[in-house]
């Protein structure tokens, strides 16, 4: 028989609160929450006071409690308490992606040292139960890759600029309005949430731990109407997606932009608050998995999906990074892009290894061609400052296999 779980919660914000009803609205599962730890003395609240704690250690130190569970917005505050729970024997769930992917490998050695289970499905996907399936039903394949749209912000925004003609400026408010954004959306709209999320999934998906200022991240705030007209002109979609893929030499290469996407792309009709991940097996093929990616009870339902799972013993196996399955981790490929730029000297940033495809008007230009991703993290600050838009044109990454040669080489062969 399950046990029936004490939970002190750290955090009742959207999804705090969402939790609390998903929990006390399932007829399945009951658990619980013996106190609920918020920072704000001065809010109100729509639970008893008698939950409500402003010192975290009455949490941390209360025996009774079995389950930590963690939803605050402050990602190194959040690192204290999880490590602090984990340290004391206590399980401990978590939405908190920055968090996670900030400190895989601290956390990783946390739980085998304390024999203690950390689970984070609400982290990843949203509602999509991508871990698990990723640590159950993949974990004795090798697999491809894993693309998709992991960030249910992004994807409102992109679907009412382009399918509604909303403003950029209009979207964003709509998904703040609706819950879907924070006030300060940096995170989501310069891509950082789907980097996190990408740590997060390769780390199940292929065995490594990396940290996210590895990882390219281009995001959304540089779109501009010409890029959405040139889209829709070649009946493409545009949509934020994060690439994890196997190469050659089992090395696996990561990166975060948006993506032209094509009618026949299951992706292609993922829109509004939802998420669509597909995985690629070695012989199972391509898995699509969809679900919405924000929103209060959607993940607080995978949340609760969480604890239900603790309170029968359930912890993640890590068999793909005990196994060592991936070696390597590159940033050396190649990937093809639209680029769109202001002037000549734009391109003097950004070498192309080859171009398909260019035009140059007094509207906008762009470039459409293949380009190291080395040159693309190099100049990414460069990129944002000056209003330049970078845009996957399919979720292709190739090794970079061509010799390096030296400088003393390279005078050789121009003279």
């Amino acid at each position: 028989m399950a046990k029936k779980l004490k939970i002190g919660l750290f955090g009742f914000g959207c999804v705090g609160q969402g939790l609390y009803y998903v929990l006390n609205n399932s007829t399945g599962f009951k658990a619980d929450i013996v106190k609920i730890a918020v920072k704000d003395k001065t809010k109100e609240r729509s639970v008893s006071k008698e939950l409500i704690t402003f010192d975290k250690w009455e949490i941390l130190n209360n025996p009774e409690i079995d389950v930590i569970v963690e939803l605050i917005d402050d990602a190194e505050e959040a690192f204290n308490i999880v490590s602090e729970a984990l340290k004391r024997g206590k399980h401990v769930v978590t939405a908190n992606k920055k968090l996670l992917a900030n400190h895989l490998e601290e956390l990783y050695k946390l739980q085998q040292e304390n024999n203690v289970s950390l689970l984070y499905e609400a982290s990843a996907g949203g509602s999509i139960p991508i871990i698990r399936t990723l640590e159950e039903y993949f974990d004795n394949e090798e697999l491809e890759k894993v693309s998709g749209i992991f960030n249910g912000t992004t994807n409102y925004i992109l679907t009412k600029t382009i399918n509604e003609k909303l403003s950029y400026a209009t979207a964003l408010k709509q998904a703040q309005e609706k819950g879907f954004a924070e006030t300060d959306p940096t995170s989501d709209v310069e891509g950082f949430d789907p980097k996190y999320k990408a740590v997060i999934i390769a780390l199940h998906a292929f065995g490594l731990i990396i940290k996210p200022e590895q990882i390219l991240n281009l995001g959304i705030t540089t779109l501009h109407d010409n890029d959405i007209k040139y889209a829709s002109e070649k009946g493409y979609k545009i949509k934020l997606t994060p690439v994890i893929q196997r190469l050659e030499n089992d090395k696996v290469g990561i990166l975060v932009a948006p993506r032209f996407v094509k009618e026949t792309d299951q992706l292609f009709n993922v829109d509004n608050e939802f998420n669509g991940v597909i995985v690629e097996g070695k012989f199972s093929g391509e898995q699509f998995l969809q679900g919405k990616g924000a929103g209060s009870y959607p993940t607080g339902a995978a949340v609760l999906s969480d604890i239900s799972a603790l309170s029968h013993g359930y912890k993640y196996e890590y068999k793909k990074h005990v196994q060592k399955h991936a070696s390597d981790f590159t940033n050396d490929v190649f990937i093809n892009v639209y680029f769109r730029y202001n002037s000549i000297i734009d391109l003097d940033k950004i070498e192309f290894d080859e171009i398909t495809e260019k035009y140059t008007g007094t509207d906008y230009n762009y470039i459409v061609g293949k380009v190291n991703l080395q040159t693309l993290i190099t100049n990414r600050d460069y990129i944002l400052k000056n209003n330049l838009f970078i845009s996957l044109v399919n979720d292709k990454i190739e090794l970079n296999t061509k010799t390096k040669i030296s400088i003393k080489e390279k005078q050789l062969i121009n003279n």
